[in-house]
Parts: C-alpha cells; sequence; structure tokens
C-alpha cells in the first residue's frame, strides 16, 4: 500500500470514529432504550421464532412483532398500575397517619418496656414526644415532601418515555431479525474472525442465563416470602412480596424487604414475628443466592460465581438495572476469551472446539 493509500485509510478511520462519537452523543439519552429492547428481543428470541414458524406470510411479519411488542408492555404495565392503584389508595391514609404521628407523636410499644430499656428510650426521644429536639418526625416539613413528589414525578416521565422508545424499538428488532442477525455475524466475522460468533453467542447465552438466574429467581423468592408474610398477619402481604420479588432480582437485595417486614410486625409489637421473618428470609436469601442462581448463571454461561457476582454487582453500580445484565455478558465474554488464550486459541487462527 502507497504512503497517500495508507493517509486515505487512516483519515477514513479517524472520519469514521468521529461520526461514531457524534451518534452516540447524540443518541446518549436513548442507549438505555436500545439497551433494553435488545435483552428483552435477546431474551424472548427462542419463543419468537417459535410462534413464527406456525405463522407464516408477510401479514405474521408485523401482526407476530406487534402482538408480542404489546404482550410485552402489558407484562410491565398491569403489575406496575396495579401497585401504583394499591399506592395512590392507601396514601391518603398513610399521609393522615402521618399528620397524627407528627402532632401527637407515637407511644413505644409495650414489650420494650422490659425487654430493650435503651431502646425504649430513644423511642422517646425520637419518635413520641413531639416536643423533644430530636424528635425525628418534625423535621419531615410538608415542603420537602412536596419537593420529593416533584422529583418522583419528573423521574417516573422521564422513564415512561424511555420504556416507550423501548417498546418501539423491540417491535424494529423483531421485524427485521433476520437482516440484523446477518448483519451482526458478518461485521463479527471481519472484525473478530472465526471467533466473533462464538464471542456472540457467549454474550446472548449470558443475557439468557442472568435473566433466569435473577428474574425467575426473584419472582421465586418473593412468592415464598409472600406466604411467610401472609402467615404472620403482615401488613399488605401481597404488596410487600411483590417489592421483594422486584428487590430480590439484585443479589442479597431482597433483605432490604425483609427488614421492612419486620419493622412492621415490631410496630405491631410482634417481635416474634419480626425474627420469624428475618430468619425465614436469610434462608430463603441463601439457597437462592448461593445454590440456584449459580447453578442457572454458572451452569450456562461456565462462570465461577465470583465473577458472577461480580458482573451482577458491578454491573448494577455502574449502570443501574440495566448493569445487572450487560455485567455477567462481558464477564462470561472475558472469561472465554481467557480460556482460549491460556489454551492456545488464536495463535493458528482457530478457537478451539467446544
Amino acid at each position: 500500500m502507497t504512503r497517500r493509500g495508507t493517509e486515505a485509510r487512516r483519515a477514513r478511520l479517524v472520519l469514521v470514529a468521529l461520526l461514531v462519537a457524534l451518534a452516540l452523543w447524540i443518541v446518549r439519552e436513548f442507549l438505555p432504550a436500545l439497551a433494553w429492547a435488545v435483552i428483552i428481543a435477546v431474551a424472548i428470541d427462542p419463543l419468537y421464532l417459535r410462534l413464527r414458524g406456525r405463522w407464516n406470510g408477510r401479514i405474521a411479519r408485523v401482526l407476530l412483532p406487534a402482538a408480542i411488542t404489546l404482550a410485552v408492555a402489558l407484562v410491565v404495565l398491569v403489575p406496575l398500575l396495579f401497585a401504583i392503584g394499591q399506592a395512590l389508595a392507601e396514601a391518603r391514609q398513610i399521609g393522615q397517619g402521618f399528620e397524627w404521628a407528627r402532632n401527637n407523636g407515637i407511644a413505644p410499644p409495650a414489650w420494650l418496656d422490659g425487654t430493650a430499656p435503651f431502646a425504649r428510650s430513644w423511642w422517646q426521644a425520637h419518635l413520641a414526644d413531639p416536643h423533644a429536639p430530636g424528635f425525628v418526625l418534625g423535621r419531615m416539613l410538608d415542603v420537602d415532601v412536596v419537593m420529593h413528589g416533584r422529583l418522583i414525578g419528573s423521574n417516573l416521565m422521564h422513564r415512561a418515555v424511555v420504556f416507550a422508545f423501548t417498546l418501539m424499538t423491540l417491535f424494529f428488532l423483531l421485524r427485521d431479525r433476520d437482516t440484523i442477525v446477518e448483519q451482526c455475524l458478518r461485521a463479527s466475522d471481519r472484525v473478530f474472525g472465526p471467533a466473533g460468533e462464538r464471542i456472540g453467542r457467549q454474550a446472548i447465552n449470558s443475557v439468557r442465563a442472568t435473566i433466569d438466574g435473577l428474574v425467575l429467581v426473584g419472582i421465586g423468592e418473593g412468592a415464598v416470602m409472600t406466604i411467610v408474610y401472609s402467615v404472620l398477619g403482615t401488613p399488605h402481604p401481597i404488596m410487600l412480596g411483590t417489592l421483594t420479588a422486584v428487590a430480590a432480582t439484585i443479589p442479597f437485595g431482597a433483605a432490604v424487604m425483609f427488614a421492612v417486614a419486620a419493622a412492621l410486625q415490631i410496630a405491631m409489637g410482634s417481635p416474634v414475628n419480626a425474627g420469624i421473618i428475618v430468619v425465614s428470609g436469610l434462608i430463603v436469601l441463601a439457597v437462592a443466592d448461593h445454590l440456584i442462581r449459580p447453578a442457572i448463571i454458572g451452569g450456562a454461561t461456565r462462570l465461577p460465581f465470583l465473577w458472577v457476582l461480580i458482573g451482577i454487582l458491578g454491573g448494577a453500580a455502574t449502570f443501574g438495572i440495566l448493569g445487572l445484565f450487560v455485567g455477567p455478558a462481558t464477564m462470561a465474554v472475558l472469561v472465554m476469551l481467557w480460556r482460549d488464550f491460556a489454551d492456545g486459541a488464536g495463535q493458528g487462527g482457530e478457537a478451539p472446539s467446544e
């Protein structure tokens, strides 16, 4: 290649890099929506292919992606709208109770008298006497509640826009699935060579295994704890169980909801029930996070549990909820490349067979 040709190639590479950087900057607000659409498409792709095999024709090419997109929207929106409706129905009662407690204080429960005198003293100083300097509820002003309400409203509006764009992107991903897959395979082959398809398959398997390990196991944890909440008479057991399932998608995250349920039992004067909730929750958490999840995620991706945990927690800390799926996929690909390198793959241009 001549010097002029080399300079032209470099100029094209610089131009492409600048265009890619500019495009990413332009769509930066929609990158989470695009990533969520890809994750959902990867997760439901086997089901989509099975349904498409039964429904042929040009009409199915549009109606089937539209129907699946609508189903995804309903799966997300129906529980969410139910939870919002329940919260709004109880908001007035909670507000009235909070106003009464702020004006009159909350008397310490009787069982604190002989079992925890230090806790009773703290309760008396911070929760029972509305005129005490350390009264906690008196510091929570109405203006703070209004400001937090506005922030929550704007955040919900932003997430609604992201969700709508995610659904629209998902529809086009499903409709043009074959074209997109073919282009990705050709591009990966040109960039990574024979290992390109293996990298893609490893990332896809990791995403699907992570969804099974996080979402399905989280739903299982929520279902078990809903039964525990109901048996012990915890207020709003279904709502607490739903929130537990959501929190359980993050490893060890369900412990927060166990603490909330235990606090409700303590406020009701049932410390024994609170202890049962905590012990039962920790047992469920130990089984789910130390046995079931490593078997599901690590088994599908051949990833040690330590790297599964680092990928999930590190991804969540970096990218939020989206990182729960991006993190393990990244770790799975890196571990696969490391094993190939350690086994001598790539020296002759071929990856080891599996």
